[in-house]
């Protein structure tokens, strides 16, 4: 059976002077990604030296994974720094020349991209066919015109009516379908593809907000997010280099790898099993005997600590906060952690010997015709494929090869992850050859893809305002825990993190 022991190092204050020498707080935060590895950064910076960082994997990075294959970087996490202006990521990377490796095609869109603004999207449907370019155009200015609306009941403070319960996907699919149904100039033929396309445009938005369903995203809600102003980047080298970057002026001894933690023993709640320890521990200062918050590893040490900073994401904590805290949380946090919304956006790489799509082609977006009168985007288990929506050309060439970006979320990317690699390449195979009407495409050379979702120390991509919650979640969820009958904090919480198409 594995003994239990307390950590007791702690270090002197080196600003204090005279005979009676106050000691450092001692901090600790647990998980070494973008917002752990920046809080230990800017403590370290203020001066703080007893600080420790708590990471449960064996790797720094969180949710932000760049995998290297052949000369190309693929990320399986964070992807985008999405604008410039004032944007810290953006700053982080510019000053250390991490934009520097540009294409020409690439400037002369005016950006460092991932994916093409030249080139055009080809919608395909299930029977094979392109729908032509006309019709998309005209179908995507609706939407997007609609979307627009969907942002005012928040930045305007437009009554949300009980029709769209108070969902962006209900009071989307609603608006668009009856203004293409009224459309006098459309064939039938017509409607029912633009009818169809609005489930696929939805399920790219689903993926953009990391949910199951938009009918599951908050209407009124929906208006807060603001993008920082500017281009948006990727980092050719890789997205971990920011995450190095953080890490450069941390010391190693403070980040602990493969430390995953059990508990937190807060408000001065400290269990008999500490007091056990501590009581038989003879090097343990008689301070640290006494210490309001412990940290219970799975290792069975107990860390003394003045603060923690808990980091995970909000999948974890919907998992586990019934145990991970004690006592357990506030009312009003566990509240925020159920309203609040998260789910899993998952990527799928197919990398191919040789293009089969045209030059001019920069995006593959499928389109189910049987889905133009569909409500809901749930699927049978057997049919999670269908909750792909497309898959983008990676771009430049030169840079990548020949490899095609697939995304999927919700349950349906769950159940993606519980296949074989095999298994998902000939699915997106099959769709492909469906979709374009080439029986003759090949099955990819390689695949990669990522598994947020199932991933015991993530449980989910990024997070979202689901209907019912609000903002003022995310600032409850926030707030610092204090100490009973004292206004010092304990535990604080990172405000939630997003990874992919919204990290900033």
């Amino acid at each position: 059976m594995q003994s239990c022991e307390i950590s007791a190092d702690s270090t002197d204050d080196p600003l204090s002077s005279g005979l009676r020498r106050k000691r450092q707080p001692r901090i600790v935060v647990i998980g070494a990604g973008l917002a752990g590895l920046s809080a230990a950064k800017a403590l370290l910076e203020s001066g703080f030296t007893d600080v420790t960082i708590l990471e449960a994997t064996d790797r720094i990075g969180g949710r932000v994974q760049s995998v290297k294959l052949g000369h190309a970087t693929f990320e399986l996490g964070a992807t985008w720094i999405h604008g410039s202006h004032g944007n810290p990521v953006y700053h982080l990377a510019e000053d250390n020349g991490l934009l520097e490796e540009t294409t020409d095609g690439e400037r002369s869109v005016g950006r460092i991209s991932l994916y093409s603004k030249n080139g055009v999207a080809y919608h395909l449907t299930n029977n094979g066919q392109r729908i032509p370019k006309d019709v998309v155009e005209e179908f995507s200015d609706l939407y997007n015109e609609v979307y627009n609306l969907t942002q005012e009941f928040f930045q305007r403070g437009k009554p949300v009516n009980a029709e769209s319960q108070n969902s962006v996907g209900v009071f989307t699919r609603d608006v668009v379908r009856k203004r293409v149904k009224a459309d006098p100039d459309d064939t039938e033929a017509v409607k029912r593809l633009k009818l169809a396309m609005i489930q696929q445009y939805l399920k790219v938005e689903s993926c953009e907000s990391s949910s199951h369903s938009m009918d599951e995203v908050s209407l009124s809600e929906f208006g807060e997010w603001t993008e920082i102003p500017g281009a948006h980047h990727i980092i050719p080298c890789g997205f971990i280099k920011i995450v190095e970057i953080l890490a450069r002026s941390i010391p190693e001894s403070v980040i602990q790898l493969r430390k995953p933690v059990k508990c937190i023993h807060w408000n001065q709640s400290v269990s008999k099993e500490i007091e056990r320890v501590a009581d038989h521990n003879s090097d343990l200062p008689e301070e640290d005997k006494g210490s309001d918050v412990f940290v219970e590893c799975e290792d069975c040490e107990f860390i003394p600590a003045d603060h923690v900073i808990v980091t995970v994401s909000l999948g974890v904590l919907k998992k586990r906060h019934e145990s991970l805290f004690h006592p357990r949380l506030p009312e009003e946090k566990v509240m925020a952690i159920q309203k609040l919304g998260i789910n899993t956006t998952d990527k799928i790489f197919l990398e191919f010997e040789e293009p089969f799509w045209s030059s001019e082609c920069n995006s593959i977006q499928f389109v189910w015709e049987d889905e133009a009168e569909s409500e809901s985007l749930t699927y049978p288990e057997e049919l999670w494929y269908k909750k792909i929506c497309s898959f983008d050309v990676l771009y430049p060439p030169e840079r990548y090869g020949h490899v095609l970006s697939g995304w999927i979320c919700g349950e349906e990317a769950l159940i993606m992850e519980k296949c074989d690699d095999e298994t998902v390449a000939e699915t997106c195979t099959e769709m492909l050859r469906k979709f374009t009407g080439n029986p003759n495409i090949p099955k990819p050379r390689r695949i990669l893809r990522s598994s947020w979702g199932s991933n015991p120390n993530f449980r989910g991509s990024y997070s979202y305002t689901q209907v019912g919650s609000s903002g003022a979640d995310v600032e409850k969820l926030a707030k610092p825990l204090p100490y009973a009958e004292s206004s010092k904090t304990a535990v604080s919480m990172a405000p939630i993190s997003s990874v992919g198409r919204r990290l900033t």
